[in-house]
Formats: C-alpha cells, structure tokens, sequence
C-alpha cells in the first residue's frame, strides 16, 4: 500500500512537472479585459490596446517562429494601439537560446495598431548592452518611450502614450515625462515594473506594466510564492485599482531563471477601454 501511495505521488509530481516545463508554456491565452479609466477631455469614447510583455525570445518554446505566430494572432484583433512593455532579451535560462534583441525587433515589427505601436525598455534589456535594445526596436519602426510622452490623433479625438525608464536600470521621472501632457488629457502610462505605481499621479488615466511574469507559478489556495517585487503579490497580474487610480500588470509571454510556467500561461492582454 505504501509503495502504491508512493507510486502515485511520484507519477503526479511527474505529471505536473511535464505541464509545467512542456505544456503550459507553450499555451496562448488572449486575456480580454474591460478598464473604465477616469474622465478625460477629448479621448475618444473606446479604444482597444493589445499588451505584450516579458517576449525573452529564445526562452523555451519561445523562439522567432512561436514569436511570429503571436504576432499573427495579435494582428488579428486588430487593435488600436499595440504596448510592448519590455524584456525582449533572455539572460542564463536553462534550456534557453539567445536571440539576437535585431531579430526580435524585426518579427515585432510587423506588429499592427490602427493607431500605432509603442514600446519602453525592461532590466534585461539594459543588462545586455545598453541601448542596442532600443536601437534595434527605433530601426523596426517601434517607438521607445524614455521618460517621454507622445500625442496620438484619432480623428478629432486624442490621447497620450507615455513611457518611464526601467525601475532597476534606470530612473523612471514622472514629471519629465508628462511634462508636455495637458493635465485633462488621457495618458496610458507605459512601465515595465509595476512598482512604480504607488507614485503613478491621479491624472493618469491607466497604467500598465510586465515583469512579474504573474509570478510564473500559480499554486491554488497560495498564490503565487515568488513575485519580483517589492510589494509582494500585490501587483503580481491582472486590474489593480487603488485609490481611484488604475494599474493593469500583464504576466507576459516568455520565462526567466527557470524555464516553467505553472498557473500563469503566456498570454496576451486585450484591454478594452470604456471612457465615461
């Protein structure tokens, strides 16, 4: 009986360790959210915004092929605005391959917003050489926003994209960026690390960020046990909503460190945003 019990232990924990380094990793979740940001002067009545973040192209069953299939299937649901919201490179991943960050911006290149496509920067972009990240994603036709902000026309409506440094290899500055930003106006904040949002300002409409990879591995009843922040499972995924202010965290695409997903697939965030 014993040797039984033991046998279906060690087949259980087998079978949830081929999920998590074979199956689950290779799954696409298109995560639809609806998001009511506060008023604005003159933003259009609904906009639709594809996020994608934490790509780590060459991380396991993440390769360019996997990579230009997503961006077929982003295309797909022809979004208004594309965010990439950073770490496009892989650092030391077990069973990983390095792909050249070139590369990478060229598939992301083909990416389609009616209103455009954005990006800003993450740590392991930073870590692999310093601006040869944004260099290569500028030459594919990919803005990167740098503490800076960007108007973005649709018809006689409008809006602003804004984008901080990264939190750990940089310094994110909230005035510099929505400097140029009329206080009345909408502004989707980009960021990589969503620890900044306790400083976010009240006046920005929606705030969106990656690098948690929402933990990675989703246990029941537990949550997440390992989130890269500061702030615990806080801002580990999905709509935070804290004192009238708004925070959408993506659990991104590819792996880091351990090459597992268990609970928390890839995936890609819909954001449907409702303007009162």
């Amino acid at each position: 009986m014993v040797r039984r019990g033991v046998r279906i232990a060690l087949g259980v924990l087998l079978a949830l360790l081929a999920w998590a380094t074979l199956v689950e990793p290779n799954r696409l979740v298109m995560k639809r959210v609806t998001v009511r940001p506060r008023p604005a002067a003159g933003a259009p009545a609904h906009l639709t915004v594809a996020a994608l973040s934490d790509v780590h192209t060459g991380a396991p069953w993440l390769g360019l092929e996997r990579l230009e299939r997503i961006i077929d299937a982003v295309n797909a649901e022809k979004p208004d605005v594309v965010v990439l919201l950073g770490d496009y490179v892989i650092h030391g991943i077990p069973a990983g391959r390095f792909v050249a960050p070139e590369d990478t911006a060229r598939a992301l290149g083909r990416l389609r917003g009616r209103l455009g496509v954005f990006a800003v920067l993450g740590n392991h972009d930073e870590w692999l050489e310093t601006g040869r990240v944004e260099k290569a994603l500028e030459s594919a036709g990919i803005p990167v926003l740098v503490n800076s902000a960007r108007e973005v026309q649709d018809g006689p409506k409008h809006f602003w994209i804004a984008g901080l440094a990264d939190l750990w290899t940089g310094s994110p500055d909230f005035a510099t960026t929505l400097r140029d930003v009329p206080p009345e106006a909408l502004v989707l904040l980009l960021s990589h690390n969503p620890d900044v949002f306790p400083r976010v300002p009240s006046r920005v409409g929606l705030t969106l960020a990656g690098h948690t990879h929402g933990g990675q591995v989703r246990l029941p009843f537990f949550g997440a046990p390992v989130v890269p922040s500061n702030f615990g499972q806080r801002f580990a995924a999905g709509l935070v909503q804290e004192n009238g202010r708004q925070l959408f965290v993506t659990s991104g695409l590819g792996m880091s460190l351990l090459p597992v997903r268990f609970g928390v697939p890839p995936e890609v965030a819909l954001l449907s945003l409702e303007m009162p």
